[in-house]
């Protein structure tokens, strides 16, 4: 059958891009790195450049993905294979990090890896890191691609709520907030020092290394495009605790940052944001 739109939009994308687009938006100083390859990746690096992001990605084989969101009655998304990322091009990746990351830097890692890459890709690449040291570490990713890290005892991690069942083998999402702290403690149990679960329209909860258990519900609105709320949650933490160094504001600024991202066409402003967060004082 052919199925035909009423519209397009093509926008750069990828998990570690959007973070450092909602950073630059914040007024935080990002830098997005990773790897490019083909014409689309040459198209996304025309495009950062327009947008005056900085970036510094490095030339692979085969094609960057191109994933194409549906939004009809329910949300579609149909993702590609990605790069041929190797070994050698992580390898590259850790010494151009190692060469950038100084003290009191973050350094994310977000998203999927390619096929051609494992479920250890993000841990081997904190191994070849090991050298570096007081750079706060934040992983989001999902299964064992994110907790093969915890033993690199990550600053924070950020999986969604399908992605905590999917670890934990439910089948259903926990009605109880109490089962969800207790399966973010055991993921600090194996080495995260602070886990988010973000939910949602649900909102999101936190257990801290400094033993508390926090829960921030998402402002009610009209949902636009999930694309890039998580990214923007990321984001939004970051952007709070440099400020004021308080796990629950910064939550409730993530939820924020990431419900005003739902609610827009695009990622969103900071004057979204704020305005979203003064709703929920």
């Amino acid at each position: 059958m052919v199925n035909r739109t009423t519209g397009e939009r093509l926008e750069v994308g990828g998990k570690g891009l959007n973070i450092s687009l909602a950073l630059r938006e914040l007024d935080e100083e990002t830098k997005a790195l990773g790897f490019v390859a083909g014409f689309t990746g040459k198209y996304i690096k025309d495009k950062i450049k327009e947008l005056g992001l900085d970036c510094d990605f490095i030339e692979v084989q085969g094609l960057s993905r191109i994933n194409v969101k549906i939004r009809s009655n329910n949300e579609t998304d149909i993702n590609g294979t990605g790069a041929l990322v190797t070994d050698e091009d992580v390898a590259k990746l850790a010494r151009k990090l190692k060469k950038e990351l100084k003290p009191g830097d973050w350094l994310v890692v977000s998203g999927s890896v390619p096929p051609s890459l494992g479920d250890t890709a993000y841990a081997d690449l904190f191994k070849r890191l090991k050298s570096v040291k007081d750079v706060k570490l934040v992983v989001d990713a999902c299964g064992k691609l994110l907790t093969n890290t915890l033993q690199y005892h990550p600053f924070m991690i950020k999986p969604n709520i399908y992605e905590l069942c999917e670890i934990f083998g439910y089948k259903s999402i926990p009605s109880d907030l109490e089962e969800l702290f207790a399966c973010a403690r055991k993921l600090q149990d194996q080495g995260a020092r602070n886990v988010i679960v973000s939910m949602g329209a649900g909102g999101a909860v936190m257990v801290t290394e400094t033993m508390q258990s926090l829960y921030i519900r998402a402002t009610k609105g009209q949902l636009v495009n999930s694309v890039g709320a998580g990214d923007s949650m990321i984001a939004g933490f970051i952007h709070e605790y440099l400020r004021s160094g308080n796990y629950f504001s910064s939550l409730n600024y993530a939820t924020a940052a990431g419900s005003a991202c739902a609610f827009t066409k695009n990622l969103a402003t900071k004057a979204q944001i704020e305005y979203i967060e003064s709703l929920m004082l």
